[in-house]
């Protein structure tokens, strides 16, 4: 077996969204390998880390590798997450709760299992390979079904004691707004979160105010997405550009709070809607950042789309395990 120094493969494995990705990168960060699977709310914890682990296999299958020639892996999961014992405390699209996956995957794969928020790490990987690359602060704002965020400070991943932090979704936007799904009112994901944009959509396609929308997409929220919506947009429905706008206004606003409190060198933009829309959404963030920041930063920093699309997450989880594993060799222990 070739020793730790001598190997030169990272494995990232991506757990947001509906997909289930694994990557397989060389020393230089380059992927060599992908694979993915659906993800599936309704099978338990048992089955789905299963699934993640043949998701893995078929990488390395792919890649032509084996997994004793594997330096480490890493992991990115939505929910909360306790980083010291390596635990899956809630992952509600999943339907995990308290699931010890760094142990179970170590177990698995004989080398070095590091675990980060999925959107830290697409953050992370944004910050080194990406629109944020060499940056010194990268804030990183994904809107999709909710609202992620991330920020990475000088190479690090700013996170709490033991589990993750920067939750953007939940900055409150609106006094006595909207109920969010976290229980509290006027959060940014429930005013700015593709939930509620489709929800406003398919009452302006039952009033007749889309039509283009209402033919591709009738008023079913399930079947309006990211991509329906440019389409509607592009087609010509006024009200579905307003909504979005929208909805980039409320992002925009809490990002302008960020700046004030992190003084960010940039701000990525990421996520369905973003990649959808990226002119219209990533405008309309950077005009009300750039309005809600206090006069002396609001010409400090830049707004861009990110550029690693549905990558990010796995070069992320890959580059943060790297990190960990090589620090932790070097006698730096890195939490």
């Amino acid at each position: 077996m070739a020793s730790t120094e001598e190997k030169q493969y990272s494995v990232g494995l991506d757990l947001g969204g509906t997909k289930m990705l694994a990557a397989v990168v060389d020393s230089d960060f380059r992927i060599i390998a992908r694979s993915r699977k659906k993800t599936k709310g309704h099978e338990g914890s048992e089955a789905g880390v299963k699934r993640m682990k043949e998701t893995v296999y078929e990488c390395l299958e792919e890649a032509g590798i084996d997994k004793k020639d594997l330096l480490c892996l890493g992991l990115g999961s939505p929910g909360p997450l306790d980083f010291d014992t390596g635990t899956i405390r809630n992952a509600p699209n999943l339907g995990w709760k308290n699931v010890p996956i760094r142990s179970l995957l170590n177990d698995e794969f004989q080398c070095p299992v590091a675990i980060a928020n999925d959107v830290d790490a697409g953050v992370f990987a944004e910050s080194l390979f990406g629109a944020g690359r060499k940056a010194r602060c990268v804030v990183g704002v994904f809107p999709g079904t909710g609202v992620g965020g991330g920020c990475v400070f000088k190479g690090e991943i700013i996170r709490g004691t033991s589990g993750s932090c920067m939750e953007i979704g939940h900055i409150q936007v609106i006094q006595n707004g909207p109920r969010c799904g976290c229980g509290r009112f006027g959060c940014l994901e429930a005013v700015a979160g593709r939930l509620a944009i489709a929800a406003g959509a398919a009452l302006a396609s039952y009033r007749g105010q889309a039509p283009n929308l209402r033919e591709n997409a009738g008023t079913d929220i399930s079947k309006i997405r990211s991509g329906t919506l440019a389409s509607a947009i592009r087609k010509g429905d006024a009200v579905i550009e307003d909504l979005v706008a929208d909805s980039a206004r409320y992002v925009g606003i809490a990002v302008g709070t960020i700046v004030n409190l992190l003084a960010p060198d940039v701000v990525v933009l990421g996520g369905g809607l973003v990649e959808a829309m990226p002119d219209l959404y990533t405008k309309t963030v950077e005009k009300y950042a750039r309005k809600n920041a206090m006069a002396s930063f609001a010409k400090s920093f830049e707004v861009h789309p990110a550029k690693l699309g549905d990558d990010a997450g796995v070069l992320g989880a890959a580059a943060w395990a790297h990190r960990k594993t090589t620090l932790n060799l070097s006698g730096r222990k890195l939490s």
